[in-house]
């Protein structure tokens, strides 16, 4: 019932206060308040870099161990419990969510910042550095950030379908802390992932709007230019269609999007593969998943410290901060959808499927991105002249029907990133909202509209002031900071309710005498049950 939802004040308005604050410091001192906030980051990562990295490599390992327990037969709402959605659209809306456009802007991009500048101990432009840019930047894209919002995702789910626990990532405390502690630290916690996250999305916004932007540039040979006026006209369109998308509803606006993008994502990645290099996509991207897999561990935990040129700080651990900056909301929300799927299953959809996803586009892109750069088709001259997104349109150059593939990339970004933050506006929004329940877990719609126009005016006044997102990624990175250390926590009780989740579980009948999860079929979906009550009464009709 829409009355019984309340708006938790608190959790809304001190996050959205600060980020208000943040535009207004950014007006009176933009270059000074930029400088504090990189000197920050900076410390961060210098004297913690360490917690960063083993705490991933840690989510890695629970991931695991999860999947092949007695908690990866646990089904999420119990055995009875319906899915939201079918399995595709799990699947799509999960990647969606989790990509946005990052992995759209860097995939041809970073090989050429590792190639020319990689650590003290490779070479540089040498094929050391190939194999090496192939291991980093699986490291960086594929299992280990799926793994990083895994865990949260699959213990939120847990805990609000199955512990019957209230939508709030302080539960996450829980069992760890006991459950009135956990829930004195709970607005806290929310309010700390939420400012994390709004300057997360701006930042992340920023890139698609320099993509897009970017883009129409290359099209029209210069004739729509990347200005103050057209930044500000693509942010506006985005956050039109992603707050229209979520004031729609889950199963609608994100669910035809997210269908729609799997669609352009699969023919753009045929056509890469066709018209590009593609013995040399198949035999460097086999190559360097081999060479990911064999020196997982090491590259994992590589800090640079023997080289002392702080090249892990600024680009695997800048990573995984950021990464778990955006973590807890977007577990928020993964967990969410997850309902009526066993954990099993949610561990495939959230962390594998993504992560193989990952694989496959990093090895279209950024073997293409190599290939040409090595022919000397002036990749990187293009980025350094244009900027970070130039790289991308300069490798569609190479090939045949370049405009069309460059158009039909922008939709691409346009559609990923407002499928992201649809989904996260969503989980904002809920987080700022009691009363909400398995049954019922939509928010007000004015709350996702403010969030929405917070976020874009955000992005637009900072790429506007400082011509780049990097004020807006230092200051998520700070969000990054207190949540490692919330994920240690998460990590406890991601622990101990894998051990023994029948004694957190509501559902007790779902467990036998051993507290052996009870093995049970997956539900038809509400998603399908509505298709064919629909089929149903046009057949009657």
């Amino acid at each position: 019932m829409e009355s019984s939802k309340k708006i938790r004040w608190g959790v809304f308005l001190v996050p959205w206060i600060l980020a208000i604050l943040v535009i207004i410091l950014n007006f009176v001192s933009g270059e000074a308040f930029n400088s504090v906030i990189m000197s920050v980051t900076s410390f961060i990562l210098d004297d913690f870099s360490w917690l960063f990295a083993l705490m991933a490599f840690i989510c890695v390992i629970l991931i695991i161990a999860a999947y092949f327990s007695k908690f990866g037969r646990v089904r999420i709402g119990g055995r009875n419990a319906k899915p939201i959605m079918n399995m595709s659209n799990y699947v799509w809306i999960v990647l969606c969510t989790i990509m946005a456009a990052g992995i759209l802007l860097w995939a041809c991009a970073e090989p050429m910042y590792h190639y020319y500048g990689p650590p003290a101990s490779v070479a540089a432009e040498s094929p050391g550095a190939i194999e090496f840019i192939m291991k980093d930047i699986f490291l960086e894209w594929t299992f280990t950030p799926m793994c990083i919002y895994g865990v949260p995702a699959i213990l939120f789910a847990f805990l609000f379908y199955n512990a019957k626990k209230s939508y709030s990532l302080g539960n996450l405390l829980y069992p760890t802390l006991n459950y009135e502690r956990a829930q004195k630290f709970s607005p806290v916690v929310d309010v700390i992932c939420l400012l994390a996250l709004v300057c997360g999305m701006a930042a992340s916004m920023g890139s698609a709007v320099f993509l897009v932007t970017g883009g129409m540039s290359t099209l029209t040979n210069g004739g729509i230019s990347s200005t103050v006026l057209s930044w500000t006209i693509v942010a506006a369109i985005i956050v039109a269609a992603f707050v229209a998308s979520a004031v729609s509803g889950i199963m609608k606006g994100i669910r035809i999007l997210s269908t729609i993008n799997s669609r352009i994502y699969i023919g753009l990645g045929i056509f890469v593969f066709i018209f590009g290099p593609t013995f040399y996509i198949l035999n460097m991207t086999i190559e360097g998943f081999g060479a990911y897999l064999t020196d997982f561990a090491k590259q994992s935990l590589f800090l640079s410290a023997g080289d002392g040129d702080k090249w892990a700080m600024w680009w695997p651990v800048f990573y995984w901060c950021n990464w778990m900056a955006w973590m807890p909301v977007t577990a928020a929300f993964l967990g969410r959808i997850s309902r009526g799927y066993t954990v099993r299953e949610a561990i495939r959809v959230i962390v594998v499927f993504p992560a193989l996803f990952s694989v496959v586009w990093l090895g279209l892109f950024s073997t293409t991105s190599l290939y040409y750069e090595l022919q000397g088709k002036g990749i990187n001259e293009a980025m350094t002249n244009g900027g970070t997104e130039y790289a991308t349109y300069a490798v569609f150059q190479q090939m045949p029907i370049a405009t069309i593939a460059i158009a039909v990339f922008l939709i691409v970004v346009f559609i990923s990133f407002v499928t992201a933050s649809d989904s996260n506006t969503n989980a904002m929004s809920g987080l700022c909202t009691s009363g909400l329940s398995a049954d019922d877990a939509e928010s007000p719609t004015w709350l996702k509209i403010v969030w929405g126009v917070t976020i874009g005016a955000m992005c637009v006044i900072f790429i506007a002031a400082f011509q780049s997102t990097d004020a807006l990624k230092y200051l998520s990175n700070l969000g990054g900071f207190p949540v490692v250390f919330f994920l240690i926590i998460i990590s406890i009780s991601f622990v101990k309710v894998m051990m023994n989740p029948k004694k957190y579980d509501t559902f007790k009948e779902d467990y036998d005498e051993y507290g052996v999860p009870i093995p049970s079929e997956r539900q038809k979906s509400e998603q399908q049950e509505m298709k064919e009550a629909k089929k149903a009464a046009a057949a009657t009709a």
